[in-house]
């Protein structure tokens, strides 16, 4: 027997288990490899016997075999992976190899894409002076741009309040036509007045009574007024309306004849022209004293609806 059995006790050889030591163990204060040995008496713990159902320590002409399969190999050992996950492995190392590929496409990319920018023949051949022109010339024409962008901006309030003035003047020239209208006699005009009516009396009423009449009421403030005779027929006064004595006491009013008594409807201050009707020596006097009588009413709403052709000029022009 060698020295190898001698010292193992057994007188056989002991088979080499897959992740044990074969020699002495390296750690301070171990045990002996004898004393652990688990086929040595010496290997049981103080106070434990072995089973009564196991067998005898083999004899020396009998075989030893040792179930490696029950044996759990240390974390360091190699493992064979299952057959399983040799398909996950190569779906791994696939995505890996994609993956891979991809960042260096894109570090590829950046590389070229830095190297092209610094290297730009354009930027590197620029001098200092001509960014500095070039910024200058941006500047410039920066601040001509917010000059075009204030002057449409103003363009844009002035067309805004031209239209506004034009919607001013157009309503302005409107309300002057309307007076112009009124005054020409080509518009129809309603408001306060009065109501003047002249009853002949031992004397027909003149025409020199009546004009007398429509100077004073003109100079009262009248603004438009119509004469009307006995037979409901009115024709309106305006500048160059003109009066004529017929016959039979009738008037001539602008070629028109009107039987009595005549009665002239006027608009304007009632209170002022009914105090220049009736001042001393006035129209009123005048008429009474030919033996006629002169009316004066007061009307919250005359209406002048006697109108009168437009009037062609032949000789006047405006002044430009």
């Amino acid at each position: 027997m060698s020295e190898e059995q001698s010292e193992t006790g057994t007188g056989w050889p002991q088979p080499a288990v897959p992740g044990r030591p074969t020699g002495p163990d390296p750690r301070p204060g171990a045990p002996d490899s004898d004393e652990m040995s688990p086929l040595s008496p010496q290997g049981e713990p103080p106070g434990r016997q072995s089973p009564p159902d196991e067998p005898d320590e083999p004899d020396a002409g009998d075989a030893v075999t040792v179930d490696l399969s029950s044996v759990t190999p240390p974390a360091g050992a190699e493992q064979t992976p299952p057959a399983g996950s040799a398909a996950v492995a190569r779906r791994f190392t696939s995505a890996g190899a994609m993956i891979a590929l991809l960042l260096g496409l894109l570090g590829f990319t950046l590389v070229v894409q830095l190297r092209t920018t610094s290297t730009d023949p354009t930027s590197a051949a620029t001098r200092q002076e001509d960014l500095v022109r070039i910024f200058s010339d941006l500047d410039s024409r920066e601040k001509r741009l917010r000059q075009d962008i204030e002057a449409l901006e103003e363009s844009q309030r002035q067309l805004r309040s031209g239209e506004q003035g034009r919607q001013a003047a157009l309503q302005e020239a409107t309300r002057r036509a309307d007076e112009l209208g009124i005054l020409a006699g080509t518009l129809p005009a309603r408001g306060p007045g009065l109501s003047v009516r002249f009853e002949a009396g031992s004397k027909p009423i003149s025409a020199y009574r009546v004009l007398d009449a429509v100077q004073e009421l003109r100079g009262a403030g009248a603004e438009a007024m119509q004469i009307s005779g006995g037979d409901g027929a009115a024709v309106r006064i305006i500048a160059s309306t003109y009066f004529l004595d017929g016959s039979g006491g009738d008037l001539v009013v602008d070629g028109r004849r009107l039987s009595g008594p005549f009665t002239i409807t006027v608009i304007g201050d009632p209170t002022t022209m009914a105090t220049a009707l009736k001042i001393p020596g006035g129209v009123a006097a005048s008429v009474a004293g030919d033996g006629g009588n002169v009316i004066v009413e007061d009307r919250e709403v005359a209406d002048v609806s006697a109108l009168h052709a437009p009037v062609k000029l032949e000789h006047a022009r405006p002044v430009s």
